[in-house]
């Protein structure tokens, strides 16, 4: 981990100027709002650097950017990102010249759950043998591991979905759901019922431990899969601590959650995460790293008061922050439209503009196979089924990410393509567009 500024920890927010902390994260997600919060209720100003809120400029050689913040807190999903290399270039910006906690450099490597296992292993970290390889051939024919079984797994995170265990003579893919995927080592621990330990990880300590167990009939662990937690903070053994503060550090990363597993007296380090969440350990333990990370990110810029960092790591904070920016912060521009309305939609090659109808019944926007064309739409992101009103049965859609104009604000959105040639409208808003708008039913785009 990084070397903080040099500011004296022991300073308290009376004693010094409030920090500006800018949290950069383009979701909503409760661990966001709860650090957030937390910069709040240490004294100091919370920034939540959003797309509606967020730019930068470079003029006359200096680097600006609106609005300033002193300190960022990388929040960026980049696994679960539309755009990823885009965001990973905005966080490079700020970490051009303020201080990043998670700088984008560090998150990449940790990111990838072979390499990062490679650095580990290179450190002397324990963790399970793995076996990568890019092609049909050489996954299948290569140096295979020795062990009985392996799980099969993503190089990126994906919450544990789509990992399988293997035999050692099973057939396996270089891929899962279109990225490069790897075998590692199945750890049995010997269990009746299979459990794995994240430590959470915030500076140079532990700040809480859960067991996650895994739903009956699986081996999975993953809260998003159904497992269930139990707090371990007390009992974690400091051999597993050390080697959860050991593996943040190989890996520079500032905070994360430390996955481990023990086998006959020795722990391994599973994986790091980067952006882990902390909802299940807040509920297992009790506490929340929201300020412990608040915390870090202050002492960058000025001074915090630990007592209070104490206190409000009790509570897990994830209400809305009234640093959130508006999703239009121009109170001139009309926030109302129309049953039909004048838009324009582009995916890069050009934009056309169209009246669309707006539904607020529709969860998702959708788009005419000929105008999707006509801008260039995709590629096919992935398909989803849907229930038309005419037909019982269910039909394929393929979905795209379009680019919606309304008066003067865009806004991307993923919308599913369909043959409505036959309708009045080739453009139908939904409520992924909608949202934030009132529909006046009454106010028709008048048609020629």
């Amino acid at each position: 981990m990084r070397e903080g500024s040099g500011s004296d920890p022991s300073v308290t927010a009376d004693e010094a100027s409030p920090v500006r902390v800018g949290v950069l994260s383009f979701h909503n997600s409760k661990e966001t709002k709860a650090i957030l919060n937390a910069v709040r209720a240490l004294g100091h100003e919370p920034v939540w650097l959003r797309e509606e809120n967020t730019r930068s400029w470079i003029e006359d050689e200096s680097l600006r950017f609106d609005p300033d913040v002193e300190v960022v807190v990388n929040r960026l999903l980049m696994t679960k990102s539309a755009e990823p290399l885009d965001d990973l270039g905005i966080a490079t910006a700020y970490a051009a010249s303020r201080a990043v906690l998670n700088p984008p450099e560090v998150a990449v490597q940790s990111l990838h759950k072979y390499g990062a296992a490679a650095r580990l292993a290179t450190a002397g970290i324990p963790v399970p043998d793995a076996y990568i390889a890019f092609s049909r051939r050489t996954i299948n024919e290569g140096n295979r591991l020795t062990s009985e079984t392996a799980v099969h797994k993503s190089a990126v995170g994906t919450n544990g979905d789509r990992m399988a265990v293997v035999g050692a003579d099973d057939i396996v893919a270089p891929h899962i759901a279109r990225r490069r995927a790897f075998l590692q080592e199945f750890i049995d621990a010997g269990v009746e019922r299979p459990f794995d330990v994240r430590a959470y990880v915030v500076g140079d300590r532990v700040v809480g431990a859960m067991k996650r167990y895994a739903p009956s009939d699986e081996w999975r662990t993953n809260v998003a899969v159904g497992g269930e937690v139990e707090g371990f903070t007390a009992g974690l053994p400091e051999e597993a601590a050390r080697l959860s503060r050991e593996a943040a550090d190989v890996l520079d990363l500032d905070y994360a959650g430390v996955d481990l597993l023990c086998r006959d007296g020795t722990w391994y380090v599973l994986e790091v995460n980067v952006t882990a969440g902390f909802k299940g350990l807040f509920e297992a333990t009790g506490v929340s790293p929201a300020p412990h990370i608040a915390a870090l990110a202050i002492e960058r810029g000025g001074g915090v008061d630990r007592d209070r960092v104490a206190s409000l790591a009790s509570v897990l904070d994830d209400s809305v922050p009234d640093c959130k920016p508006p999703l239009d912060p121009d109170p001139e521009e009309s926030t109302t439209v129309g049953y039909t309305e004048a838009v324009a939609v582009s995916a890069g090659q050009r934009a056309v503009e169209v009246v669309a109808k707006s539904d607020t019944g529709a969860g998702r926007t959708s788009i005419d196979f000929d105008v999707a064309a006509e801008i260039g739409a995709g590629p096919i992101l992935r398909t989803v089924r849907v229930k038309t009103g005419s037909r019982r049965k269910r039909q394929r859609r393929p979905l795209v990410e379009i680019d919606v104009k309304i008066g003067n604000r865009w806004q991307t959105v993923t919308a599913s393509v369909e043959d409505r040639s036959h309708m009045n409208y080739p453009v139908l808003l939904g409520r992924d567009v909608l949202d934030g708008y009132h529909v006046d039913v009454a106010k028709r785009e008048r048609e020629e």
